[in-house]
């Protein structure tokens, strides 16, 4: 066997594996590994902030589904990836983190950035570990690929300076294994759940992440029981379009449709679906909860009966024990409920009085507008909640949003890992003026890596999502007040085309404009500051708090913004 320097090792086991690019900035104890990138096919993309690299890396693992790659220095540089690795660990994004560290010989005496990063790194991966045996830099590598691909999550690999630029006997027998397994119920496992269905009146089906693949046997499911179907936010992509059984999202940011089928019916069918609000479940409902995580089953709710399999293949097989129902009743009732919340959406769209620009009217034009496989991310916050409720997928769109980690400030770095992957797509990110912010100057990295992203900038000057949290709370809002800058201007300055807009006159020629740009792109739009995003069901909790909250306001001397809000909510 010949002998290579084992950055060359990880390097050409990462590419094998299947990695295109490797998000990062690069420093002293990772130069050796940056040599290796540079003489192979995988794409080092230049980050201006390590989180970013690591929020870049999990889009493009997300959509892709490829293993993808970030890499950073000893100490704070991949110190600073934790929170995108967070990030892509809860989506199950299949993410690859090369950790540089100091040199063994200064590992354990406090040396200066010297991190452990064991401790740091374990609660976000399903591998992590140091490579301190060159001999076996292939055997490891291959091993935290293959965990990142098959167990779905992050692997870090921690590779000292000195070790990546040893020169060691290569072992190329290892390489990475994918395995398919088809999973299912057992016989009697899936009579069991036939029984329950065949002899039930009112069924709706929950339908969650884990649906993906599952289009049309859903549909045939849904068909032989009448019934509705609500969905999870992370399954919009892959049950929404094409299904006359859909009756919405359920959850904070749903609609009543979907949250009367679930809570309504007598027996619910979760299908992959790992919801945790526990108040957005039914209490007296028979409840069959599907999933091929056997850790998931009555996690979330007591249920009567949990089996593990992919939703696909047991849908397959539990479709031929099915009887045909015939009662349409509760079916129509939720579609009629649905029918009322499509009508109140399309009011909300409408352009606003005196050139106020409504959110949902924005949200609205991007979707009309936008390329028919576009890709949409958004932040944490309100613009999340206009992408799910406004923007309407088609089996060819997607969508990627912070519903796990729940962070701010991650649309604008998914968005620029996802169109450096896939260049000839739209991708569009829906990002809020607090968000962009946070992480500013990776906009910059959209120019130098010639990324053509589009963002957009839902301007209101606010956290308007935390604003809203006080509210219900019964609090005055504190604190989350934000002085912007021209955004428009700030991206001419960067190379961006660019345009603001302040006038619902102006809003669609504006939005038609910047879609249409070939290059990197920002619409910096002043949305209204007193849109409230509203919940399915108002409860009465819900009213008295922001009640308090508008007295507690008058009584400062800010009676205007009440009457603001009532207008723009309740009188509109």
């Amino acid at each position: 066997m010949s002998k290579k320097k084992v950055s060359d090792i990880i390097i050409e086991t990462l590419e094998a594996a299947g990695v295109k690019h490797c998000y990062g900035i690069v420093g002293d104890t990772l130069n050796h590994i940056t040599d290796s990138i540079s003489r192979s096919q995988i794409k080092w993309v230049h980050m201006r902030h390590e989180e970013v690299g690591a929020f870049a890396a999990g889009g493009e693992a997300y959509i892709t589904g490829n293993l993808t790659a970030c890499a950073g220095s000893c100490g704070p540089g991949s110190l600073h990836f934790i929170n995108g690795l967070y990030e892509s660990h809860r989506n199950r994004a299949p993410v690859i983190l090369i950790a540089s560290q100091v040199a063994t010989a200064e590992m354990g005496i406090d040396f200066p950035q010297n991190v452990d990063f064991m401790p740091i790194f374990k609660n976000c991966s399903v591998y992590c570990e140091t490579l301190i045996n060159p001999s076996q830099a292939r055997r490891m590598t291959t091993l935290a690929a293959q965990t990142a691909l098959t167990q779905r999550g992050v692997s870090v690999l921690i590779v000292p300076g000195d070790i990546s630029a040893v020169e060691v006997e290569d072992s190329p027998g290892f390489h990475v294994h994918l395995p398919s397994p088809m999973i299912q119920p057992n016989e009697i496992e899936l009579e069991k759940i036939a029984d329950i269905l065949n002899n039930s009146r009112k069924v709706a089906v929950y339908a969650g992440f884990g649906c993906d693949g599952a289009h049309d046997e859903l549909i045939a499911l849904c068909a032989a029981l009448q019934a509705p179907m609500a969905h999870t936010s992370r399954a919009k992509d892959f049950v929404e379009y094409d299904n006359p059984y859909n009756v919405g999202m359920t959850g904070i940011f749903g609609a009543s449709s979907g949250y009367k089928a679930v809570l309504e019916c007598e027996t619910l069918l979760l299908l992959g679906a790992d919801f945790a609000w526990q108040q957005f479940y039914p209490s007296h409902a028979r409840i069959i909860q599907i999933d091929i995580d056997a850790t998931h089953l009555g996690r979330r709710h007591p249920i009567e009966l949990g089996v593990v399999g992919d939703v696909k293949a047991t849908l397959k097989a539990l479709l031929q024990r099915l009887r045909p129902h015939a009662d349409q009743s509760f079916l129509n009732e939720c579609k009629h409920e649905l029918e009322r919340v499509n009508q109140h959406r399309a009011h909300e769209e409408r352009e606003g009085k005196d050139g106020v620009i409504h959110p949902q009217q924005l949200a609205m034009l991007i979707d009309r507008h936008a390329q028919h496989d576009a890709i949409f991310t958004a932040d944490g916050g309100s613009p999340m909640v206009w992408l799910l409720r406004h923007v309407h997928t088609n089996g060819q769109r997607r969508t990627l949003l912070s519903l796990l980690h729940g962070t701010m400030a991650n649309a604008m770095p998914q968005a620029l890992g996802i169109k450096k992957a896939l260049p000839d797509r739209q991708v569009i990110s829906f990002s809020g003026d607090g968000g962009l912010t946070m992480l500013l100057g990776d906009m910059i990295t959209a120019i130098q890596e010639n990324i053509a992203i589009k963002i957009v900038v839902f301007n209101n000057g606010t956290l308007g999502f935390v604003e809203l949290e006080q509210k219900v709370e019964g609090l005055l809002d504190a604190y989350t007040e934000l002085k912007n800058p021209n955004f428009a201007k700030l991206a001419e300055v960067m190379g961006y085309y660019s345009d603001r807009v302040d006038h619902s006159d102006d809003l669609e020629e504006a939005v038609k404009a910047f879609l249409a740009h070939p290059g990197p792109a920002l619409l910096d739009v002043t949305t209204n500051r007193m849109e409230l995003v509203m919940p399915p069901k108002i409860e009465p909790a819900y009213v008295y708090s922001t009640a308090l909250s508008s007295m507690k306001a008058i009584a400062h001397g800010r009676s205007g913004e009440v009457i603001e809000l009532l207008k723009n909510n309740f009188l509109k």
